[in-house]
């Protein structure tokens, strides 16, 4: 399931700077998450983005979270 999610996510050279964005559309992963960071329902998103999807938002959180997952090394 979570691997489908994330094939909702693109990186296209020349489409918003290379970043990762929502199905080819120009909304960044980025976008998508500080919209929910501001405190943004997932209906408001959907609502104001109406070429979105439930499942786009929860690949962009999906995505976000497989970033994060690796071993920080710091240094003494």
């Amino acid at each position: 399931m979570k691997t489908a999610l994330l094939k909702r996510i693109t990186v296209e050279v020349g489409k918003c700077g290379g970043r990762p964005c929502i199905r080819g559309k120009r909304i960044r992963v980025t976008d998508v998450l500080e919209l929910l960071s501001a405190g943004a329902s997932f209906d408001e998103i959907l609502e104001d983005y109406p070429f979105l999807e439930r499942e786009d938002i929860l690949a962009a959180i999906e995505y976000a979270a497989r970033q994060t997952d690796h071993v920080v090394l710091q240094t003494a």
